[in-house]
């Protein structure tokens, strides 16, 4: 690491002096010798001089100007190999006046193969190893989970896993519920289903009139042959297409583009994609990337688009345009640098007209939304915890706090919830349920002692960040076992808080509890009453969220998987013959003997199951 030299000002101006002037890139460096800055420049000695001229509008190229001690340059062949050198040094070394992207995983797709006469539809991510057709990218994982569901109503090919596939004897519940034509045991010919396969691709490439046009032949064929079942199949494929049509855009102008849209304030910037491929908006994604202080739209684009599209290892798919809402400086050199990386040849531009100047709208309509949200839930937030702060007479800042509640009806299923909220309000990778065992039913004293203490003896043990407000849901009972658990594990610097709820548990009228037997009530339109109401309501609805599905599937278990001679097959016969677990509780002795494989006293002792509870 570079060190500091004795005078920063007279040092600098030496390597200004005699700074080439050729493409390359430049590192800024800091008193410690820290990279705070990379750039990339056509000419270098005009670029990096820029930065030292007397009157620098931008906020954030003044800040970092004046922690500069060193400058490193790196001379390259051209703009293009410069800006891609940067980036890699961008990724590698993050600088903090740099634009770091943070979500830099790759992108789902539809993966269709090809292996063998009865292809699979699956969800992928990756890389693209396996012989079949891609389709993508969606913007998330959901979208392709969701696009799956749809193919399985629309065209039924399998989506199960080959190994599954090939050792299937018998059709499997994805047949009985009409979402797979059972290809594992030969239900459906080669050819019938190649027609499937041929459906989806013409789907998922947006030909959905081919694909309509064809399945009205098809059913009209069958009606005339009076094959009235296998016309029944396509007219529902119809039905289901024609809906999905009606709540879908679909232009007529196909085509593969990522539409870019940004806002951009002086406390923060939303940079929104629409992913359109095939003339279908697939989904979009908003990014809100790091900066430092003011930056125009242009720069935004000029720093976000290479982290964007200048990553091999992301997966991410190049279309075959990029529009912009602003115009892009250096576009030239953008799309050489993905024209060498990635072998495309994309199109960049911000004059679009009809369909295209439609997207790029509502592109710029999701940032400017995007930000706006961002903003107030930030400043509203904020002001919440100086209020708060304000209130309990705390010097330090609140950073972090947490809150325990007590779930259970009438002590069956007890389960703890623990939330957590920090600056930028709930953090839920941070949140916990705890199974409550060993306790007499009801006791939530009991209860809220054993989520405490396996919380924060682990916390304790791992040496991890402790809260420093801990709410408890509850009175000043709860807050006793609290102060007891803390007291115990020898945890100190923890402020503790229990929140009474006010009569008739109408919000705003909660009393907080101290350690100390002090009490506060305040105003209901206090904002840091509403962050303590918003914090006991997570906490609340966590741990009611957590109990019932506890209970759930305490009591599915207890209803059918714990009778004797019925196994997994014959709760899934039961389930099916009855049409859900709810039938089967309601069924007689006499209807429960219909089902397939229940004998008579079978039938007797589920019935006895069911109704014992």
């Amino acid at each position: 690491m570079t060190s500091a030299p004795a005078d920063p000002a007279e040092h600098l101006s030496a390597i200004l002096n005699t700074l080439p002037a050729l493409p390359g890139i430049y590192r800024m460096l800091g008193r410690d010798g820290a990279i705070l800055y990379v750039g990339k420049a056509r000419n270098l000695k005009n670029r990096v001089n820029s930065y030292f001229q007397k009157n620098i509008p931008s906020p954030k190229t003044r800040a970092l100007v004046e922690r500069i001690a060193h400058i490193e340059i790196t001379i390259t062949a051209s703009e293009t190999e410069a800006l891609l050198l940067e980036q890699t040094l961008i990724k590698e070394l993050k600088p903090p006046y740099n634009i770091l992207l943070r979500d830099d995983k790759s992108y789902p797709y539809l993966f269709l193969s090809d292996a063998d006469e009865y292809p699979r539809l699956a969800f992928h991510r990756g890389t693209k190893k396996e012989k079949g057709r891609y389709f993508g990218p969606y913007p998330s994982s959901q979208a392709v989970r969701e696009s799956l569901q749809l193919m399985q109503k629309l065209f039924q090919v399998r989506q199960c896993d080959d190994s599954f596939f090939r050792n299937r004897e018998r059709p499997c519940l994805q047949y009985q519920i009409k979402r797979c034509r059972a290809p594992c045991v030969k239900l459906v010919s080669p050819e019938d289903y190649a027609n499937d396969v041929g459906h989806t691709v013409l789907f998922l490439e947006g030909r959905n009139e081919e694909v309509m046009l064809d399945l009205v032949g098809r059913m009209s064929e069958a009606s005339e042959k009076l094959d009235f079942e296998t016309a029944v199949v396509y007219r529902d494929q119809l039905t289901t297409l024609r809906r999905v049509q009606e709540q879908q855009f679909v232009t007529r102008d196909a085509g593969q583009a990522d539409v870019i849209g940004v806002a951009a304030q002086p406390g923060g910037v939303c940079v929104h994609i629409l992913f359109v491929r095939e003339g279908r908006v697939l989904g979009s994604k908003a990014f809100y990337p790091n900066m430092f202080g003011e930056t125009s739209v242009a720069d935004i684009l000029a720093e976000f688009l290479p982290s964007f599209y200048l990553q091999t290892e992301s997966g991410r798919d190049v279309p075959d345009e990029i529009i912009l809402s602003e115009a892009l400086p250096d576009a030239e050199v953008l799309r050489e640098a993905i024209r060498t990386l990635h072998g495309r040849d994309v199109q960049i531009k911000h004059r679009v007209r009809e369909t295209r100047q439609a997207w790029m709208q509502m592109a710029r309509m999701n940032a400017e939304q995007g930000l706006a949200a961002s903003l107030a839930n930030r400043m509203n937030l904020g002001a919440r915890f100086v209020a708060l702060q304000q209130a309990l007479g705390r010097d330090a800042p609140i950073t972090r706090m947490e809150c325990f509640d007590i779930s259970h009806t009438m002590g069956e299923a007890t389960v703890a919830s623990c939330v957590v909220f920090d600056e930028n309000g709930p953090r839920k990778q941070d949140y916990r349920l705890f199974n409550i065992e060993g306790i007499t039913p009801g006791d939530d004293y009991a209860a809220m002692q054993q989520a405490l203490r396996r919380r924060y003896q682990r916390l304790k043990s791992s040496e991890a960040r402790l809260p420093d407000i801990l709410f408890i849901d509850g009175g000043k009972g709860q807050l006793a076992q609290a102060i007891a658990v803390l007291s115990e594990l020898d945890i100190n610097g923890v402020t503790l808080i229990g929140i009474a709820k006010g009569e008739g548990r109408k919000p705003g009228l909660e009393t907080l509890h101290f350690a100390d037997g002090a009490d506060l009530q305040l105003p209901a339109d206090s904002p840091g009453a509403h962050l303590t109401q918003h914090i006991r309501d997570e906490a609340h609805r966590f741990a009611i969220t957590g109990h019932r599905a506890r209970r759930g599937k305490q009591r599915n278990r207890s209803s059918l998987e714990d009778i004797p001679g019925v196994g997994p097959k014959k709760r899934r016969d039961l389930i099916l013959h009855f049409g859900g677990l709810q039938e089967v509780a309601r069924a007689s002795i006499k209807d429960l003997a219909t089902a397939p494989g229940i004998s008579l006293r079978l039938a007797e002792a589920i019935y006895d199951a069911m109704h014992s509870h």
